[in-house]
């Protein structure tokens, strides 16, 4: 059975093109979210696709990059899908398919080049953000939450833990407000 895997990072981007690719290749069920692909963490689609194939099965993505950013993910969830004797290939670099042994060594060198992409990119980034911090331009997030509200709170004795739940904030923005009040 041909299972696919769509994902896009943001809400704002499209899964139709990824969907109707993979039910154009065969997939009998596709699973998709609107998740980045950083990290495996928070991808519950990806979760119920990984636990709903089954041995002799082969896992469908129409890119590399949609399964995962990290050569350390996807050998993981390569590795996962090994472990089940089900198989893995993305439509888009055909190469890549664990069936054969040339498309195991495909999707190692491939995951590499996905994982440097990242790296570039975060580089670019970063060099955006300090490029517009020298010009005064960029001045970070926006403050969510005035430490006013929240030191006006401890100081009628609501602990951290309600203040956040209150205010809709981690605890971690009520302590570092806490900390400015008495430092």
């Amino acid at each position: 059975m041909l299972i696919g895997y769509a994902r896009v990072s943001s809400t704002g981007q499209s899964l139709d093109v990824q969907q109707e690719a993979l039910a154009a290749a065969g997939c009998d069920k596709v699973f998709a979210e609107k998740r980045t692909g950083t990290t495996t963490a928070g991808r519950e689609a990806l979760e119920i696709a990984l636990d709903f194939v089954r041995e002799g099965d082969v896992l469908v993505v129409t890119r590399l990059d949609r399964l995962a950013r990290s050569s350390l993910d996807l050998q993981g969830i390569v590795a996962r899908l090994n472990a089940k004797g089900v198989g893995f290939r993305c439509l888009q670099q055909g190469a890549v398919d664990t069936t054969t042994p040339m498309g195991k060594l495909v999707l190692g060198v491939l995951a590499a080049i996905a994982e440097f992409e990242t790296d570039l990119r975060k580089e670019r980034q970063r060099e955006g953000i300090d490029a517009a911090k020298a010009k005064g331009v960029y001045k970070g997030r926006p403050v969510s939450v005035e430490g006013d509200a929240v030191r006006e709170l401890h100081g009628q004795g609501v602990g951290p833990s309600e203040i956040a739940r209150r205010l809709n904030i981690g605890r971690s923005s009520v302590y570092r407000a806490i900390r400015e009040e008495a430092g």
